[in-house]
């Protein structure tokens, strides 16, 4: 078969040939319009990049790193999968090769070797602990870095989040207009800005809400169930801090004698599969995790085209998504 050149994919998006290398290449100077034709045109044409020859050129080694929990976290969290997904839509159609990487002893710091040796051009990091030193360093380093969400304390990263705030108050919100009035809530972990930033918004909608803490998780959203019964038995409305914390919690306040959505209305967070397969089907909170995963992509590929490109945030706006739990 025939290669497809960079022309070809310049006269199909319409664009010039210098635009579509710009694009190509991650350079962040390109009108968004113009980059979505830019991909919508390597999509449809099957267009690679000469890889050797770029490389040879850029002196890159056209892979990134995407730093994902340890296996057990990763396995258990379904919107990681879409993490996954979307910046690989990003980066496949530029030849630039995903490296997985789970944390454990010693990852990080293997992530941050193989980008001070050249074998990465930049990292992704997902669900930072705050004691965790890599971002530090590697801004002390000046490597090309992204945080997926809004780091534990102020630091000059560039990171994508939604605005988790504003999802915790849509959830309140929702909970109030079904007229629900012992409204309580499954926190996730305080120590994690996530975790911190969506108690914030729902207390401010519903400031005498109950508080029981969570960390995300499905055992979490049972064992915070149990105390919730002990605590509030007339509880008629809970928003968990996660989709997976709904879906443990919701048995147990079935084998409470306390029925979803008639007796409790439950609201969940993050929109990921496990709200479909719920039962009944969650309502809850979506953040557009493929998107946010596109631009993590994005802004690594700008940082790695320009070491000197600015720091930025981009944060987008969450939207609940209504079905039968409330």
């Amino acid at each position: 078969m025939k290669r497809v050149t960079l022309e070809e994919v310049a006269r199909v998006a319409g664009v010039s040939r210098a635009t579509a290398s710009r694009v190509v290449n991650g350079a962040g100077t390109v009108d968004e319009v113009l980059r979505h034709a830019v991909e919508r045109a390597i999509s449809s044409t099957g267009y690679l990049p000469n890889i050797a020859a770029r490389s040879l050129v850029t002196r890159r080694a056209d892979a990134i790193g995407l730093v994902l929990p340890d296996e057990h976290r990763m396995l258990g969290d379904p919107h990681l999968g879409s993490v996954v997904s979307g910046v690989t839509r990003v980066v496949r159609p530029r030849g630039i090769h995903l490296v997985l990487m789970m944390t454990g002893p010693g990852t990080r710091e293997q992530a941050l070797s193989d980008l001070r040796c050249g074998r990465l051009d930049g990292v992704i990091l997902v669900h930072t602990d705050p004691a965790d030193p890599v971002p530090g360093q590697l801004i002390r380093a000046g490597l090309p870095v992204v945080l997926a969400g809004r780091p534990w304390q102020p630091m000059p990263i560039t990171y994508v989040d939604v605005n988790q705030s504003a999802g915790g108050a849509l959830a309140g919100e929702r909970l109030l207009s079904l007229g629900c009035r012992r409204i309580a809530t499954i926190t996730g972990p305080q120590d994690m800005p996530t975790g911190r930033d969506r108690l914030r918004g729902f207390l401010d909608v519903v400031p005498d809400a109950v508080v029981v803490h969570g960390d995300f998780t499905r055992q979490a959203g049972m064992a915070a169930a149990h105390e919730l019964i002990a605590r509030c038995p007339d509880v008629d409305g809970v928003f968990a801090a996660s989709d997976l914390m709904a879906t443990g919690a919701i048995p147990v306040l079935h084998r409470s004698g306390r029925k979803v959505p008639d007796d409790v209305a439950v609201v969940g967070f993050d929109d990921s599969s496990a709200a479909l397969t719920c039962e009944p089907e969650l309502t809850t909170v979506r953040q557009p995790i493929a998107d946010m995963a596109e631009e993590m992509a994005r802004q690594l590929l700008r940082q790695i085209a320009d070491r000197t490109a600015p720091v930025t945030s981009v944060v987008f706006e969450p939207s609940l998504v209504v079905r039968s739990s409330g």
